[in-house]
């Protein structure tokens, strides 16, 4: 696996459910511990690596996330096609106004995770006046 390009330890109350809609959704389970009844897991896809920790953690209260972890495939409408029957998704195919076209789903403990993509012409960012 290449390095990842970002990295995130999030907490969970559910971590098999947690697995399952990450894996539903083309992510890759790189490791849990212990390996019956994991109290951790580390999944990733497309650079972005996602770790979860259930029971005992660091932080107290749910689940919580102000913002997206954002996720870059090949293609945004390739993951769509590929989930669409299995996950619901919140918005998306969608081409945003500061040219990209996203996706976005929201998973079991409430985070949001946006597969993004620049639009044909905006690989460098809009043009200049």
């Amino acid at each position: 696996m290449d390095a990842p390009r970002v990295a995130a330890a999030l907490k969970t109350l559910d971590l098999p459910a947690t697995i399952e809609w990450y894996q539903q959704i083309g992510f890759e389970l790189i490791g849990t511990h212990p390996e019956t009844e994991p109290i951790w897991a580390e999944l990733a896809r497309d650079g972005l690596v996602v770790q979860f920790l259930g029971g005992e953690t660091p932080w107290s209260g749910p689940p919580a996330l102000t913002g997206c972890l954002y996720v870059h495939p090949a293609s945004v409408q390739g993951v769509y096609d590929d989930i669409k029957d299995t996950v619901h998704c919140e918005w998306g195919v969608e081409e945003r106004l500061w040219g990209a076209r996203e996706l976005t789903l929201t998973d079991p403990n409430g985070y949001f995770i946006t597969f993004t993509e620049p639009m044909r012409g905006w690989e460098d960012g809009p043009e200049s006046p």
